[in-house]
């Protein structure tokens, strides 16, 4: 049989989301500035791996060698080229912090099915990570994740978001996303609500401030009742749905530490509101809460949540989790409660989890905050404090929660 003069190899990964990802790990992000923006002054390198290269000749078999090599890589960062040369800011590294409810306050059942609340978001300073780039194409957001079980496709906030910026601006901007995810989901903790006011404030930033805060705000209560607290500058008392958003000088030092302590199991939010009985919520006037935290503090007696009774229904071992913290940390905690409709319970006071959590074979896959125990790869610190932000700027990852293995053009994008 006659032998080929030249002996050819074609390597193509077949899996687009391997590209994305690898695209996220082996590019290098600009500098940004204080308000998240990338500045464009400054060109990022890429790795460039040859497309063709010559190998040794092989004598025995009398032929010669070449080896054709295809980097997807390459071909993306080449796309990603073609686009910086067309806008001035084609990356975006942003920090997107969940929240807690300090206290909860359930008022009424709506005529539209809702229930009326009132209550005290805080952002704090617990968040994912997720970093855009401008896509060459025109038709179609690309998101990646650090995580199993997420959705990538439209059912995606961050997904929804883009769209419906798209749809009220006319931007016919799209997007490659990667999502690294660090706030545990079905948590009570509002991440993806957060992802989404993340991905809008993005987009328009993209977009060269097509839209402002306020209308940005509004449109984004079409994607979920929480995500218009994020537009807030980080304390925030909230009524309607969630939705009515007025901004308050932040209650409570932000330096208080917190323990968040997740058990594996969540609370289907509408499985909650089934089991919510109105008659036997608190009856505390919430703005009687509000001024009480205001001037003496968080208390236990102040830190309400209408929800707990029915997700302690849905979740029983969440009500024996929350007493065995009470139990376990008398003096340690000033309050211990259930933020949103669960499953996290918050300890405030100090960032260390009772020893229990430690020594129980049931609780050895919690989620707790100050250590590393999410699928992320990488020692980490997500010590969680309140957080605020900056008018005009997006949230800022404090720096105590940035680990020494972050980049320095991770760093470059989140510290001030």
């Amino acid at each position: 049989m006659a032998s080929s003069p030249f002996l050819c190899c074609h390597v193509c990964p077949s899996d687009i989301s391997r590209k994305t990802s690898n695209f996220f790990r082996k590019s290098s992000f600009s500098s940004f500035s204080g308000n998240g923006a990338c500045t464009s002054n400054q060109k990022p390198q890429f790795r460039t791996t040859p497309f063709v290269r010559a190998m040794p000749s092989d004598s025995k078999a009398g032929r010669k060698q070449l080896e054709i090599v295809y980097d997807p890589d390459e071909r993306i960062n080449r796309l990603a080229d073609e686009v910086d040369k067309n806008t001035g800011l084609s990356r975006l590294n942003l920090f997107s912090p969940c929240k807690i409810n300090v206290f909860l306050r359930i008022t009424s059942k709506r005529e539209d099915g809702y229930h009326d609340l009132a209550s005290l978001f805080h952002a704090i300073s617990l968040g994912d990570r997720i970093k855009f780039s401008l896509s060459p194409s025109k038709t179609k957001d690309r998101l990646s994740t650090n995580v199993s079980g997420i959705p990538l496709d439209d059912r995606n906030l961050i997904i929804k978001a883009l769209n419906l910026y798209r749809k009220k601006t006319g931007s016919d901007n799209f997007f490659w996303i990667h999502l690294d995810k660090r706030v545990p989901t079905g948590a009570g903790l509002g991440g993806g609500s957060s992802n989404a006011a993340t991905a809008l404030w993005a987009a328009n930033q993209f977009s060269g401030g097509l839209a402002t805060e306020k209308e940005l705000q509004e449109w984004s209560s079409e994607i979920g009742s929480d995500v218009p607290f994020f537009f807030s500058h980080g304390a925030a008392y909230c009524t309607g749905r969630g939705e009515v958003v007025q901004d308050i000088p932040p209650p409570i030092p932000l330096d208080i530490p917190m323990v968040l302590i997740k058990p594996q199991q969540a609370c289907p939010t509408a499985e909650v509101y089934k089991h919510l009985r109105l008659d036997q919520t608190s009856k505390v006037d919430p703005l009687n809460l509000l001024e009480k935290i205001s001037g003496n503090g968080i208390s236990q007696d102040v830190c309400i949540n209408d929800l707990e009774p029915p997700a302690f229904e849905v979740l029983p071992s969440l009500r024996k989790l929350k007493q065995r913290i009470l139990a376990a940390g008398r003096g340690q905690y000033d309050a211990v409660f259930m933020s949103g409709s669960g499953s996290t319970i918050v300890g405030i006071g100090s960032p260390d989890p009772p020893q229990f959590v430690y020594d129980d074979d049931e609780y050895q896959e919690v989620f707790l905050s100050g250590t590393h125990n999410y699928e992320s790869p990488g020692p980490r610190s997500n010590k969680a404090y309140f957080l605020t932000r900056t008018k005009g700027q997006w949230y800022t990852e404090p720096a105590s929660t940035i680990s020494s293995c972050d980049s320095p053009a991770d760093l470059a994008s989140t510290i001030q």
